[in-house]
């Protein structure tokens, strides 16, 4: 099927050219749409112009039972199929509407891990003065949970983005979308000493980068350089083997929230684009509260866990 190979690209030109979605959407997108057309060149639909509802249900099937991949993940893959066939649909290649149809799957198999006060204080306090990027790390770890930023935000952060007197950052979010987000003392205070004691040694090859965190040769972290050093200070702080700088994400909206927080303020700061995405995090502290009651209560061990209702499910971010 190499009309549906072109068609992936021409899409993927579309997102890049028209569509102003996130890189790292795109690469998404155009990555789950060679998997649906390798499977399609299998034999999963007999044309992909004109798929049946059945095929397509085969296909969501594929992903969950053999590929075994996550509801999370599963629900991206079908926002691509969707947003696929609408382009082609635009394009009059076809007329089809069953891709429409697919319903999403649960999100809520999977719970987003969640760091306790004392968890976040651990992590925070795992770079030691032995380390030789001490002061990056540091910072780093501290912005990442004073925001609530998701990791690419906080590596595309620029010197020109930080307002330490204000108190806050500007954050350049998914679809290029802005927001100012709050900085707590401890986070400008860290970050300060960052750009104060180490940044100037680290940018000496490259003095004009316009880069917050950077390296050890003065480039810019990449998202990959940012998730190693979280695992490694998680490892140290014997946290669990899961927490990821997400996790960071998931913690600072579930501690709002707890503490009493305003929905829409937390959506605003989330740069959430459905609020039905921020309430996930009402659910997690739910089910922290019900872990609790099972845990000490005399009867709380007979409490059953409530069905998971499909009726209000937030949106794969």
């Amino acid at each position: 099927m190499s009309d549906l190979r072109d068609d992936v690209k021409a899409f993927a030109q579309f997102l890049r050219s028209e569509r102003g979605l996130a890189d790292n959407t795109q690469t998404a997108y155009a990555r789950d749409l060679q998997r649906y057309a390798a499977w399609a060149e299998l034999g999963g639909v007999a044309n992909y112009l004109l798929p049946t509802l059945r095929e397509l249900a085969n296909y969501v099937a594929y992903l969950r039972e053999e590929v075994r991949l996550a509801p999370p993940s599963v629900a991206r893959h079908l926002v691509a199929l969707k947003v696929f066939y609408r382009f082609l649909k635009l394009e009059e290649r076809t007329t089809q509407t069953a891709a429409e149809l697919l319903a999403s799957p649960l999100l809520w198999e999977r719970v987003p891990q969640v760091l306790d006060a004392a968890g976040v204080n651990r992590l925070l306090e795992a770079p030691t003065s032995a380390d030789r990027l001490y002061w990056r790390d540091r910072a780093l770890l501290e912005t990442l949970y004073a925001t609530g930023c998701r990791v690419s935000e906080v590596a595309g952060l620029r010197l020109d983005d930080l307002h330490l007197d204000a108190g806050f950052c500007r954050c350049i979010g998914k679809g290029n979308k802005q927001r100012v987000v709050p900085l707590g003392k401890h986070a400008v205070a860290s970050v300060r000493a960052y750009l104060e004691k180490q940044r100037p040694g680290l940018t000496r090859t490259a003095p004009e980068s316009p880069w917050v965190f950077v390296s050890r040769a003065g480039k810019p972290l990449s998202r990959v350089a940012i998730w190693s050093l979280v695992k490694k200070y998680a490892k140290r702080a014997n946290l669990p083997s899961k927490i990821s700088p997400h996790a960071l994400r998931h913690s600072f909206a579930t501690h709002l929230l707890s503490g009493g927080a305003d929905l829409r303020a937390v959506q605003e700061m989330l740069g959430h684009a459905s609020i039905r995405t921020t309430q996930r995090y009402t659910h997690v502290d739910r089910e922290r509260l019900r872990a609790i009651h099972r845990q000490f209560h005399p009867r709380g061990a007979a409490l059953p866990r409530p069905p998971a209702s499909g009726t209000d499910q937030p949106r794969p971010e």
